[in-house]
C-alpha cells in the first residue's frame, strides 16, 4: 500500500495525526528532502528504508514503489500535497499499474501563513474570495491565469514558488490592477524555527525581498484582508438569526 501524506508547513508538531501515524508504520519512506522537516524521519521505525527525492527523477521514485508493493510506503510531500504537490503524475502512473494508493491531507504553508500573520484571509466585506498561484518559470502557468489577469479580481492573493521573481511579481500584480500601496506580507519558512515575516507596500515587494535575502521558501499574501478593516461577519450577529440562535 502506498500513501501519498502531507508533511505539513515545517512544524514537525504541525503533521496531521494520521500522518504521523502512516510515518511510524511505514517499510519506506519516500521524502521530499530539500522542502520537508527532516525531524519528522524521527517517527519513522528504525529499520525503515528512507529515500530522499530531491535526488531522484520521477522514474526512480516510481520503481521504489513498484518494486516494493508488499511493502507499507509513504511518499512524503510538503505541505498538503494537493497544492503544487506533483502528485498527480505519480497517481496518474500508479493508476495505469493498478496499484492501490490513498492520499492523506497535510496542513498548507497557505495556512501557517494566516496563523503567523493572525489574520484571516477573508474578513467580511473586505474578501471573500482566495486566489492561489504562482509565478509563470520552468513550469508555465496557462495565459488564462497569468498574474495580471487575476490581480483584476482584487481579491485575497496567496502566490507560492514565486520568491525568486518578486520584480516580476510586482509589476504584474500593479499592472492588472492591485493599487501600488496595498499591503504584502512575505512570509519566510511558516512555522519553522526560522521563520521571518516581512511587511511591505506592493510597490516594495521586490526591494523587500532583496534586502532580506528572500530567494526561496516563501510565500507572498497580497490584499486588504491585512488590513484593519472593523467588518463583522453575521455569523455571530446578534440581530442575525440562524436555525440555533434567534436574533435579539
Amino acid at each position: 500500500m502506498i500513501d501519498f501524506v502531507g508533511a505539513g508547513p515545517g512544524a514537525i508538531d504541525l503533521i496531521t495525526v494520521r500522518g504521523k501515524k502512516l510515518i511510524e508504520e511505514a517499510d519506506i519512506i519516500i521524502y521530499a528532502g530539500s522542502l520537508i522537516n527532516h525531524q519528522l524521519l524521527d517517527y519513522a521505525r528504525s529499520n525503515a528504508k528512507l529515500f530522499d527525492s530531491s535526488k531522484l527523477n520521477l522514474e526512480e521514485i516510481m520503481d521504489i514503489m513498484i518494486n516494493n508493493q508488499d511493502k507499507r510506503i509513504v511518499r512524503l510531500h510538503s505541505g498538503d500535497p494537493s497544492i503544487y504537490g506533483a502528485i498527480e503524475e505519480q497517481m496518474r502512473l500508479l493508476d495505469q499499474l493498478n496499484i492501490e494508493y490513498a492520499v492523506c491531507p497535510g496542513v498548507s504553508s497557505m495556512s501557517a501563513a494566516a496563523a503567523v500573520l493572525k489574520k484571516e484571509y477573508t474578513p467580511a466585506e473586505v474578501s471573500q474570495t482566495i486566489i492561489i498561484s504562482r509565478m509563470s518559470g520552468r513550469t508555465k502557468v496557462p495565459e488564462a491565469e497569468s498574474i495580471e489577469k487575476l490581480a483584476s479580481h482584487n481579491a485575497t492573493m496567496i502566490l507560492f514558488l514565486s520568491a525568486s521573481l518578486l520584480k516580476e511579481l510586482e509589476m504584474a500584480l500593479i499592472k492588472g490592477g492591485y493599487d501600488p500601496l496595498t499591503k504584502a506580507a512575505i512570509i519566510y519558512k511558516a512555522s519553522w524555527p526560522e521563520e521571518k515575516i516581512y511587511y511591505c507596500p506592493l510597490n516594495k515587494l521586490a526591494e523587500t525581498g532583496r534586502i532580506n535575502n528572500i530567494t526561496k521558501t516563501a510565500l507572498i499574501v497580497v490584499g486588504k484582508f491585512l488590513e484593519e478593516s472593523g467588518t463583522k461577519s453575521k455569523l455571530y450577529d446578534k440581530d442575525f438569526s440562524t436555525m440555533y440562535r434567534n436574533a435579539k
